[in-house]
């Protein structure tokens, strides 16, 4: 019997400018942290860069007849800072905002809903070592005036879209960007200090609810505004008290730290307590959580695997959480914690298949965010796809996992889940952030070299389910 999903459930696709746009030195577009990060040699595997990646600044057209083709009711994508507002101050770049409302226009031409993304994780490369404090360690996000000069720019990619694009989210996965950006230095910029990765989750919080402002001063309306969260469906290996409390420690660290400001207006105290020898959280100004704590019209969840923890009876074995191998941790205060593998198949990425953390996270911030709907706004697996002898690119792996992940989601609407839609991630293989080209994520195959796209076969399946809204 086929799974229906509810009428006018949203199918869609997802991808970041970075990892698809290329042409990084076209139409008065600057270097971000992640230009520069991936120029910066064995920081990214094979010494790959984003420098032309998927060509979508030329190819745009062709990307949305793929998408028409698949029969999408939407697109999430992202805005490329530095090619908006190149130093991240002043005006805009008529040329950049000119490459997204003719992007917007193709897709609203074929009856595709956008959702934009304001920060995908490439910040201008000025905000990083241009900054007025004078800190040594360097600006960015761990600077209170970043997330001030995201409120600005929030501004202007609203002024230019916000008469065609009616969904929007401030950041994506703000995790990444503080943690792994600040704290395991595994993404741009590279730097690897705990308190700067505090501080910077505290600032990303702080950017979306004046960007949230912002935006709000700027649209109409009718728009909706929300932000792209990838929280952690995080289990204990036993019920052993030791274990419990290392659950509580990352679950803080992974999901509390944004969705107690953004949802409660408070850091969880035991978050405080856990990291109190690190920082006195004294960059927390007193009206910061009340500028924080905006109305959500929606939030996105993007998941890929669950993780296990326990306490860790050998501090000195290698981390194994999913994100890169560092000497350094992006979990400040939680030296004390071991990551396990989560049994069962593995994607290309080493990432356990297993779509019941989906329903947990789908499930919980039902109940956390009542009255907030949620869309699953990038969920998808790599694998080692190739083509075959006569050029196809069968897929059988992926569309298993979407399967799966899909029934997930029905799942959770069944247990009352409020999900109004999913977006596949990735439309495109693409520049895989420190992976450089090795993994592909896309429903759509590219090859880089000629840059010709092929749909692969979990392409066509995803599109019968979209176009018929029933999982076979």
């Amino acid at each position: 019997m086929a799974t229906r999903f509810p009428p006018g459930f949203l199918w869609g696709a997802a991808t970041a400018a970075y990892q698809i746009e290329g042409a990084v030195q076209e139409g008065g577009r600057t270097p971000s942290i992640w230009d520069t990060f991936s120029r910066t040699p064995g920081k990214v595997l094979g010494g790959d860069t984003g420098d032309v990646a998927c060509d979508h600044f030329h190819r745009w057209r062709e990307d949305v007849r793929l998408m028409a083709e698949l029969g999408l009711g939407a697109y999430r994508f992202s805005v490329s800072w530095p090619r908006v507002q190149p130093t991240g101050r002043g005006p805009a770049v008529q040329r950049g905002l000119d490459f997204y409302r003719e992007l917007v226009d193709e897709l609203l031409a074929h009856g595709i809903q956008p959702m934009a993304t304001l920060y995908h994780w490439d910040l201008p490369q000025d905000l990083e070592t241009s900054f007025p404090s004078g800190s040594a360690a360097g600006g960015g996000w761990p600077e209170r005036d970043t997330a001030y000069r995201f409120a600005e720019y929030a501004g202007i990619v609203a002024e230019a879209l916000g008469d065609r694009v009616e969904r929007w989210t401030t950041l994506n996965e703000p995790w990444c960007s503080a943690f792994l950006g600040y704290g395991s230095g595994v993404h741009a910029p590279g730097r690897t200090d705990p308190v700067a990765a505090l501080r910077a989750a505290h600032h990303l919080n702080l950017a979306h609810g004046l960007g949230a402002q912002a935006l709000r001063a700027a649209l109409p309306a009718r728009a909706q505004v929300g932000i792209c969260l990838n929280p952690s469906a995080v289990r204990a290996r036993t019920d052993a008290p030791e274990d419990l409390d290392a659950r509580r420690r990352i679950d803080a660290l992974a999901n509390r730290v944004f969705t107690g400001p953004l949802l409660k207006g408070a850091y969880p105290a035991d978050l405080l307590a856990d990291t109190a020898g690190l920082t006195d959280w004294s960059f927390v100004r007193p009206d910061d959580l009340a500028e924080i704590r905006q109305p959500l019209d929606f939030l996105g969840i993007n998941y890929y695997t669950p993780a296990v923890v326990s306490a860790a009876a050998d501090p000195s074995v290698p981390r194994r959480d999913g994100h890169n191998a560092s000497e350094h941790s992006p979990w400040p205060g939680a030296d004390g914690v071991a990551f396990h593998r989560v049994p069962g198949e593995l994607t290309a990425m080493d990432w356990a298949v297993d779509p019941s953390g989906l329903v947990d996270l789908l499930t919980r911030y039902t109940a956390e965010a009542p009255g907030v709907p949620l869309y699953v706004t990038e969920n998808g697996a790599a694998y080692d796809d190739r083509p075959d002898a006569e050029g196809r690119v069968h897929d059988p792996d992926r569309i298993r996992y979407l399967h799966a992940h899909l029934s997930a989601v029905h799942e959770a609407l069944r247990a009352g889940a409020d999900v109004r839609g999913y977006f596949l991630w990735s439309l495109l293989d693409n520049f895989e952030w420190a992976y450089g080209y090795s993994k592909r994520f896309g429903a759509v195959y590219v090859d880089f070299a000629s840059q010709a796209r092929t749909l692969k076969s979990s392409a066509r399946w995803y599109a019968e389910v979209a176009a018929s809204g029933r999982l076979p």
